[in-house]
């Protein structure tokens, strides 16, 4: 198994980051290309809508896989991790863009109302809200300018966007749904992992003052 990570890990030290952004764009295109061909079904939009939020949920959920990988497995894509985020923010944009233009034809009365009445709308919103201080802090220059200790913990906020990610799903659909279901206890099994490392961490640190 250690051979097996240690020869994956060092094909992926080869692989640019451009790649990963690459590859994960070309569903856009394609996406749009089905909306406009009726390959997404009658109600196009909605479709479009999903499939982009869907999308960028699992890129949130990968983001949050890395440190868990990298300690219990041993596989490491720190170097994607920023990425990860990156094209999960570009998702969600799309998502809302989609929703404003298309759906909502920019009707801001309307989409101010429903972001009150509905609150998958609300808590949607509040998850873009939590992105996006932290792809607008993305960068190096951040880093340096907040200090490497702040902008860890302003990015410790991507838990609390992907619980919001999960929560805007499982309240999205209508009925008892597996898949988003599914999603939610992948999203609370991170979170729960990350914090028993945490506490792990915690007792360490206490036994050795002691």
């Amino acid at each position: 198994m250690s051979i097996v990570v240690d020869r994956l890990n060092a094909v992926l030290r080869r692989i640019p980051t451009w790649v990963l952004y690459t590859l994960y764009l070309l569903p856009v295109p394609w996406l749009l290309y089905l909306a406009q061909t009726g390959g997404l079904g009658r109600e196009p939009i909605k479709a479009l809508e999903h499939e982009l939020g869907e999308i960028a949920l699992q890129l949130l959920i990968i983001g949050l896989c890395v440190t868990p990988l990298r300690q219990y497995v041993g596989l490491n894509l720190l170097k994607f991790r920023r990425a990860f985020g990156v094209l999960a923010f570009t998702y969600v944009t799309l998502h809302l863009a989609v929703w404003m233009l298309l759906d909502m034809s920019l009707l801001w009365g309307q989409m101010w109302a429903d972001v009150w009445k509905r609150p998958y709308i609300t808590i949607g919103m509040a998850g873009f809200s939590v992105l996006l201080p932290l792809a607008l802090t993305s960068n190096n220059w951040s880093v340096r300018k907040l200090g490497a200790a702040t902008w860890r913990k302003l990015h410790k906020l991507t838990y609390v966007a992907v619980l919001l990610g999960g929560i805007h799903y499982l309240w999205l659909v209508k009925g008892i749904q597996i898949e988003p279901i599914l999603y939610m206890a992948v999203i609370l099994g991170l979170l729960f992992a990350r914090v028993v490392t945490i506490r792990k961490k915690q007792s360490v640190r206490v036994a050795k003052l002691g």
